[in-house]
C-alpha cells in the first residue's frame, strides 16, 4: 500500500471516530439537560415542602405524622 493510500484510510477511520464522538457528546448533552431539569424540579418541590412544614423528617424517636 503505497504511503497517499495510508494516510487516506487513516483519515477515514479519523473521520469516522469523529462522527461517532459528536453524536455520543450530543446524545450525553441531551441526557445531562434532561437529568438537570429533573433535579431542579425535585430541589423545587423539597423547597417547598420544607416551606410548608411538611419536610417529613424524623428525628430521633419521633413518630411520623400518620401515626
Amino acid at each position: 500500500m503505497e504511503p497517499l493510500e495510508q494516510i487516506e484510510e487513516r483519515l477515514a477511520h479519523l473521520i469516522r471516530t469523529v462522527d461517532e464522538l459528536s453524536d455520543t457528546v450530543a446524545r450525553q448533552d441531551q441526557e445531562i439537560a434532561l437529568l438537570t431539569r429533573r433535579v431542579t424540579m425535585l430541589m423545587e418541590r423539597e423547597a417547598s415542602r420544607e416551606a410548608e412544614g411538611s419536610g417529613g423528617v424524623v428525628l430521633g424517636d419521633e413518630k411520623p405524622p400518620h401515626y
